[in-house]
C-alpha cells in the first residue's frame, strides 16, 4: 500500500469540514449573470480572454462557453501559492506575449484578494501596449483590514475573509474543479493574492 501524503490528507480533511458559501446551481447563476455583463462591454471588440493560471483558467473556460461573440484565448502563469496556504513572492511562469498590443484584453482570474497579482498583470499589460483592459473576478474577498488593490470590471461574487476553494481555488493544489465554493478556515488562513 502506497504511503500516505499529508498533503492529501490536509485536502481531504479539509473539503469534509468546509461550509458551503455557494451551491453548484449558485455558481452557475453567477457565471451567468458575469457573461452576459462581460458580453453586453465586449461582444463587438474581437477581446483577448487572458486566463491566470491555474484558477482563473476555470473561470475564463465557464464564462468562454457562454459567450455568443467571437474572441481568442490565452492564459498567463503567475503563481503566489504553490500548493500553499500563504502567498509569497509572485512568480512569473508565462508572461503575457507581446501579441497582446492593440488588443482588447479581458484578465479572467479566480479570486481578487490583496490584488499583488492583478496589479502585476496591470502593469505587465500596460508595457505591452493593450488597447482596453478588463479585469473579471469570480470572487472578490472581504477583507477584514484596508488595501488598496486593483479594482475590476466584472466580479462574481463577494467571499468572507476566510480560505475558500473550488471554482478554480485551491486547498494545498487540490479541489480546483469543485463545483461548489468551499470555506474552511478564519481570517488567519485566508489567501493572500
Amino acid at each position: 500500500m502506497a504511503e500516505s501524503d499529508p498533503r492529501l490528507d490536509e485536502a481531504i480533511a479539509a473539503k469534509r469540514g468546509a461550509r458551503r458559501l455557494l451551491s453548484a446551481d449558485e455558481v452557475a447563476a453567477v457565471y451567468d449573470r458575469m457573461a452576459s455583463s462581460i458580453a453586453a462591454e465586449l461582444s463587438g471588440s474581437n477581446p483577448v480572454v487572458l486566463a491566470v493560471m491555474h484558477g482563473g483558467v476555470f473561470t475564463g473556460v465557464e464564462l468562454c462557453r457562454r459567450f455568443d461573440f467571437p474572441y481568442e484565448f490565452a492564459y498567463v502563469h503567475v503563481t503566489r501559492y504553490e500548493n500553499r496556504l500563504e502567498g509569497g513572492a509572485l512568480d512569473w511562469r508565462v508572461e503575457p506575449q507581446s501579441e497582446l498590443e492593440g488588443r482588447t484584453v479581458l484578465v479572467v482570474d479566480d479570486i481578487l484578494d490583496v490584488g499583488l497579482t492583478l496589479a502585476a498583470l496591470e502593469k505587465a499589460l500596460a508595457e505591452r501596449n493593450v488597447a482596453r483592459l478588463y479585469k473579471a473576478v469570480f470572487a472578490v474577498k472581504e477583507l477584514a483590514r484596508p488595501v488598496d488593490r486593483p479594482s475590476v470590471d466584472f466580479a462574481g461574487t463577494r467571499v468572507p475573509d476566510v480560505y475558500v476553494f473550488g471554482c478554480g481555488m485551491d486547498y494545498r493544489g487540490y479541489w480546483r474543479g469543485w463545483p461548489e465554493l468551499l470555506a474552511v478556515g478564519s481570517a488567519e488562513t485566508g489567501r493572500g493574492a
